[in-house]
């Protein structure tokens, strides 16, 4: 019998994604979210558009006692978006709205397993001061101290699902994403991440021309391509380990050095002009002890192989706009 799995946030970046993965491996895959995938169409054997936030599409989505529910579904976006501060109160009612639905009615539904994406936006601002040498491990989440709301609302998410786990036995499975990128994700509006947003501005300028920055430019970040997030998810999810996990890549960049990375593929020559921008914390990096410990497995791609992939599909749509 093929697995019967539900997808909340089947209609985004990653959510698209892993349905593709799951059908690949045989399952029977539900999708929801507000809208299809945007770039590709949805290969799911049902798509619902209905709103997460509303407990009576919940009610109808988890029908049945799923094997596994992925809640991708989250008010999210890039550093434009996430720091900016003029989102902050929709960010928390949206994406706790919809974890408090899912969770509850999943519980009552019987799921079998429920997996949730947490963030690396969790980790205390004080321990990600210096670009050289952040402390991002699972355990030093506390005290907390989070640099946005966003993280405030996944630290809250990551407690209510484990004490689903602790109160109702519910099998929980918890990963914190780190910045994860490639084709087919949000490349342009506002919401694009670092590495979508650099790709765009390095296919837009012309050789010899400039593209800007926010900041010095010196912050630290790591970005995983989707393909091993995949990996690492439907990984998590087959263990016996609960999480919360970090998965992500150990690969630290400047956001400098991104966009160097991004111009060589291009084989372009630019200027970086750096002006003020929201920042977030000034270094994160993926620290994978704990995931080579209970998966024995970690991320291993070189950036500037999943880099290459999304600056050619990035460039392609720039072309077709």
């Amino acid at each position: 019998m093929a697995k019967k799995i539900l997808v909340c946030g089947a209609g985004g970046f990653i959510g698209g994604h892993l349905v593709k993965k799951l059908k690949g491996e045989g399952a029977w895959v539900r999708g929801v979210d507000l809208k299809q995938p945007e770039f590709s169409p949805t290969v799911a054997d049902e798509f619902v558009i209905g709103d997460l936030r509303d407990q009576s599409v919940v009610k109808n989505v988890l029908d049945q006692p799923f094997d596994e529910v992925y809640q991708l579904a989250a008010d999210m976006g890039g550093a434009g978006y996430i720091f900016s501060g003029e989102h902050d109160a929709d960010v928390m009612h949206n994406s706790a709205s919809i974890n408090l639905n899912v969770v509850s009615f999943g519980q009552k539904a019987g799921i079998k397993k429920i997996f949730y994406s947490s963030s690396a936006c969790i980790y205390p601002e004080y321990n990600q001061l210096d670009p050289d040498n952040p402390k991002c491990s699972e355990e030093s989440a506390y005290p907390a101290a989070p640099d946005s709301e966003y993280g405030w609302e996944k630290l809250f998410s990551e407690r209510m699902y484990l004490s689903y786990y602790r109160n109702y036995g519910l099998d929980v499975r918890i990963a914190r994403f780190h910045n994860i990128f490639g084709p087919e994700g949000t490349w342009r509006g506002g919401k694009e991440k670092a590495p979508a947003a650099m790709c765009r501005k390095v296919a837009e300028a012309s050789e010899g021309g400039t593209i800007e920055i926010w900041g010095d430019g010196k912050q630290t970040r790591s970005f995983l391509y989707i393909d091993e997030c995949l990996d690492g998810v439907r990984r998590l999810m087959d263990s016996d380990f609960t999480g919360p996990v970090n998965i992500g890549s150990d690969e630290m960049v400047t956001i400098n050095g991104l966009a160097e990375m991004v111009m060589e593929i291009a084989g372009k020559k630019l200027s970086i002009k750096h002006i003020e921008g929201p920042l977030g914390v000034r270094g994160r990096n993926s620290d994978n002890k704990l995931i080579k410990e209970k998966l024995s497995w970690a991320p291993s791609q070189k950036l500037q192989i999943g880099l290459a992939e999304t600056y050619r599909w990035i460039d392609k749509q720039n072309q077709q706009k």
